[in-house]
């Protein structure tokens, strides 16, 4: 296979596979198997001690998974990809892979609100603390820094403000400290390269852009290949320190020497914590997602293009007192678009409706082509309102922190024909300023 760095490419040759070795399909086959047998009993024992790679148990790889993994790898610039059942996984998993009990990382306020959630609340319970850094100015991550800081977090372009993610300036603060930068980068693949330009890791949910037609869910998390772990042994004990749990293997040393690879993140990701805690994505959803990946590429050029035409209607629009997207922030937060994006800005848009509440839910009742679902990324329109949906575990204070307001309307813009994404827009965006006909008894 070329080493080709154009997406079109990547997304249907990438990795290794040519055509399948039993019976030279060239789709790639559903392996619906849980177990693989063994050529001997050294065999077994070598697969187990890590001696050598192969597959074990589905819950830990799959042939099928595995095309998936070197494709998405590639197309983010990786060294190798874990695949695992949800994007929700992914984030859980990444925070975990460097994190344990009485430690702490630094996230971005800018985020997904289950990601918050689950970041305040239930890895609280587990004894690892967020600490919540605004981004709008980079140094305030390196304010939170104390010896059990173990990671940075952000989303490349988390919604609703759609401001996207200062990448190179958080990772040279995150690697003076040897602290990895992970990017949730679901809302912008193809358009950015996140591990280009400093992040050590990657995540996504598959579900969304990638995978493309709200059909499965799945998510990964793609090893950079690119930070030292063993770099400064106190900042980061998991790679540094024996696991008993494995023999002893002290991860940062064996991985390397084993796979002749900086991929430490993603073995320990896959060989500890997905035969600890599950979470595999069935082998079915890895084809799934795999043929949604295949166009993926040319999806993405059409959305951001739709997306670009939606801005340009809605800005001129006398119903929408705000429209919320990463080219119309101004300074250095426009700018960053410009510098981390390539080929588009994304399918995502913020609105805020004039009228407030009741002329948000009425927009939304009066669409007829995008679909009302709580769901990013599909190849259909989307729409939904945050505050009563996505976001709603948060607390008051939190949705403002979040730039989620009252009135606030998140589009996923598809890839149908602009005029008439437009068009659904105009009669539904008409009809939220109409008043509400009241019975007269």
């Amino acid at each position: 296979m070329s080493k080709s760095k154009n997406p079109e490419t990547i997304a249907l040759h990438g990795g290794d596979y040519r055509s399948d070795p039993a019976t030279t399909a060239v789709a790639v086959p559903i392996y619906r198997t849980t177990s693989y047998q063994f050529n001997n009993t050294d065999h077994a024992a070598n697969l187990f001690g890590l001696k050598e790679f192969g597959n074990i148990y589905t819950r830990i790889m799959n042939p099928t998974n595995d095309v998936l993994e070197k494709r998405v790898a590639a197309l983010e610039n990786g060294l190798a990809c874990v695949t695992v059942g949800s994007g929700q996984a992914a984030s859980t998993f990444a925070i975990m892979n460097c994190c344990q009990s009485g430690d702490n990382f630094i996230s971005s306020t800018d985020l997904y609100g289950g990601t918050v959630n689950l970041f305040t609340h239930t890895l609280k319970k587990l004894g690892i603390e967020c600490r919540y850094a605004d981004p709008s100015d980079p140094k305030n991550f390196e304010k939170l820094i104390d010896e059990k800081t173990r990671c940075f977090y952000a989303e490349t372009l988390p919604n609703p403000y759609l401001r996207v993610f200062p990448i190179k300036e958080v990772s040279d603060i995150g690697r003076k400290h040897n602290i990895p930068l992970i990017m949730d980068n679901t809302a912008a693949p193809i358009i950015c390269k996140p591990i280009d330009h400093g992040a050590a890791i990657v995540v996504h949910s598959l579900t969304k852009f990638i995978g493309g037609h709200g059909t499965v869910i799945g998510g990964c998390l793609v090893d950079g290949g690119n930070f030292d772990w063993t770099a400064d042994a106190k900042r980061q004990p998991l790679y540094n320190e024996p696991d008993h749990s494995y023999g002893g293997a002290v991860w940062g040393e064996v991985v390397p020497q084993l796979t002749g690879a900086n991929v430490a993140f993603a073995v320990r990701a896959r060989v500890c914590l997905l035969r600890d805690l599950g979470a595999p994505l069935a082998p079915d959803n890895a084809w799934g997602i795999i043929q949604g990946l295949e166009t993926a590429p040319l999806r993405m050029k059409q959305h951001c293009s739709n997306a670009e035409k939606v801005v340009d209607f809605l800005t001129k629009h006398k119903s929408v007192t705000r429209v919320i997207y990463p080219t119309l922030h101004k300074g250095t937060v426009g700018d960053r678009a410009k510098k981390y994006f390539k080929g588009g800005n994304g399918a995502l848009v913020g609105i805020e409706v004039k009228g407030g509440v009741e002329a948000g839910k009425k927009f939304i009742e009066a669409l007829k082509m995008f679909y009302h679902v709580a769901n990013i990324g599909d190849a259909r329109s989307l729409a939904i309102h945050p505050a009563t949906t996505t976001h709603s575990q948060l607390t008051e204070e939190e949705l403002l922190a979040a730039g989620v307001t009252p009135g606030y309307v998140r589009l996923s813009i598809g890839i149908e024909h602009p005029d008439d994404i437009i068009a659904d827009l105009k009669q539904a965006l008409d009809a939220s300023g109409k008043p509400s006909l009241k019975a007269v008894s």
